[in-house]
């Protein structure tokens, strides 16, 4: 870790320089083109020429490195997580989302950390290496929604700028882009989904089937224009509801009886019709059929649309100051996993004493930093506390170098005189992870 007034003054010059940089005048570009928060603050670092110093460089590559090297989350998702001033990371999160679903991601920032936090999410296209931005967010408002145009794989990055310490809890829930078009009911009435084989298999249902008695109201699920009323065969009494803030149309069928005409401009929550069972649902009984057509798609299905929000996911067993404390693995053996999830994906394995650092905590699981950089999800339960249960005691023959990695090339602590006694906290590749009598944690070389 960075030593206190080294900190300070790094953080103090880095800011000066910030500070000057913006004062310089900007390029017709970077005046006109629109930008996010996190490029204002990538486009300053380059004007102060800090992308030439190795923090400078760090922060850089930890931000692209997010968008290609992402760990997975299923939504819902809450973590609370760790921002060192010593390192310049990123952390980035990929996870599903489906066509008409609003996703909604708060960050909360724990009381005493003063950091300047960009969050930017991105949609992953497998035929294009760029990520898409889709919405942007910092410090002013850590918080924002927006609605899913397409099934896609989504990335969240989360950085903060340089030389910051402290804890932030992020949440990315999904919840409805339309108001439910039944009154008094929810996605807990829908009997019937989008794909069901109909007519013996020679089409497929294009909606959802709401159930409700006949005479409920069917309202508006979105602001809109009705273009157009009539019977159909398949439908029977149908209304159709331009929703022109999102690009589509929805579809009300099977009414009992329409309660609007071509033209009539509606709010949300304005009665279209009531439910029936008109048209070929005869031998049914009432129900709203609830269909999407969206421009250039056809019909969707329009669960994702009017399904229930996300529940709050359950909060980390373990208090938060676990945050940047080591843990090593009790186990055998045990997996480093890009998912919290036990078939989430091994991304490497972990012998047993292998040092791990906790910068992430979920109720089940810890996001951790193997000592080489790596970075996963292992299991709470497949390890323990190192500070409290360390594997030994040693007293050094010799004197010894305390590097802050388990490298020669590190940063060099301290330097511990013979017969100094130190607490073993870990292994790994044939480095100790040790903490001395001063309480200072470190690494020290393979003993010969």
């Amino acid at each position: 870790m960075l030593r206190k007034p080294l900190r300070a003054f790094l953080s103090y010059t880095f800011l000066l320089l910030l500070l000057t940089a913006c004062g310089k005048q900007q390029t017709l570009q970077a005046i006109f083109q629109k930008t996010t928060p996190h490029d204002t603050y990538a486009r300053r670092l380059r004007q102060a020429g800090l992308d030439q110093t190795a923090l400078g460089r760090d922060w850089l590559a930890a931000a692209d490195r997010a968008l290609h090297d992402s760990l997975v989350v299923t939504l819902p998702f809450q973590e609370t997580g760790l921002f060192r001033a010593d390192k310049a990371t990123s952390a980035s999160y990929r996870y599903s989302v489906r066509t008409g679903e609003t996703v909604r991601i708060d960050l909360t920032l724990s009381a005493g950390t003063d950091a300047h936090v960009f969050l930017d999410a991105f949609e992953l296209n497998p035929d294009n290496r760029t990520p898409r931005l889709l919405a942007s967010a910092d410090t002013a408002d850590l918080s924002f929604s927006y609605v899913a145009e397409d099934d896609h794989q989504h990335l969240l990055r989360v950085q903060p700028e340089l030389l910051r310490n402290g804890r932030y809890t992020l949440s990315i829930r999904r919840a409805p882009s339309l108001g439910f078009p039944v009154r008094g009911k929810t996605d807990a009435a829908v009997g019937s989904f989008w794909g069901m084989a109909r007519d013996g298999g020679a089409r497929r249902h294009e909606g959802i089937d709401i159930f409700a008695k006949r005479g409920t109201p069917a309202i508006a699920a979105a602001p809109g224009l009705i273009t157009r009323t009539g019977v159909t065969k398949l439908g029977g009494n149908v209304v159709w509801l331009a929703d022109a803030e999102h690009g589509q149309h929805l579809y009300y069928a099977h009414l009992d009886k329409q309660l609007v005409q071509p033209g009539q401009t509606v709010r949300v929550g304005d009665t279209l019709g009531l439910v029936g069972n008109t048209g070929n649902a005869r031998t049914t009984s009432p129900h709203l059929h609830f269909g999407i057509y969206r421009a250039g798609q056809g019909a969707v299905d329009p669960l994702p649309f009017v399904r229930h929000a996300d529940a709050v996911p359950a909060a980390p067993r373990t208090a938060p100051e676990q945050l940047g404390q080591w843990v090593r693995v009790r186990e055998k053996r045990t997996d480093l996993r890009r998912s919290p999830a036990a078939n989430g994906g091994q991304l490497a394995g972990l012998a047993h004493d292998t040092p791990l650092l906790i910068i992430g905590l979920q109720s089940d699981w810890y996001r951790v930093e193997r000592p080489d950089g790596r970075v996963g999800y292992v299991a709470a339960k497949a390890v323990v506390p190192a500070s409290t249960t360390p594997l030994r005691r040693e007293a050094l023959a010799a004197a010894m170098d305390l590097y802050a990695q388990p490298t020669t090339k590190a940063v060099t602590l301290d330097t511990l005189p013979a017969r100094t006694s130190v607490a073993v906290l870990g292994e790994f590749a044939g480095f100790r992870l040790v903490r001395s009598a001063k309480g200072t944690v470190g690494w020290l070389t393979p003993t010969t």
